[in-house]
């Protein structure tokens, strides 16, 4: 069961989501050969403040 995670930053709509999903699961059967109904995609979204870039909070870049 493959399971791919996608951390980023919120803000994302469903859809959005969605058709990343679709995507992502159209990459692994294709060149990984997993099947379609064995894929997992998670997306985990975290805050600005919660996220860093080159050591800089992302809520920092901003300013």
């Amino acid at each position: 069961m493959p399971l791919v995670q996608v951390t980023m930053l919120t803000g994302r709509t469903a859809d959005q989501k969605r058709k990343l999903a679709h995507r992502i699961t159209d990459a692994m059967v294709e060149e990984a050969g997993a099947r379609r109904e064995a894929i997992v995609v998670t997306f985990v979204e975290v805050s600005k403040e919660s996220y860093a870039s080159g050591g800089v909070l992302m809520a920092d870049k901003e300013k």
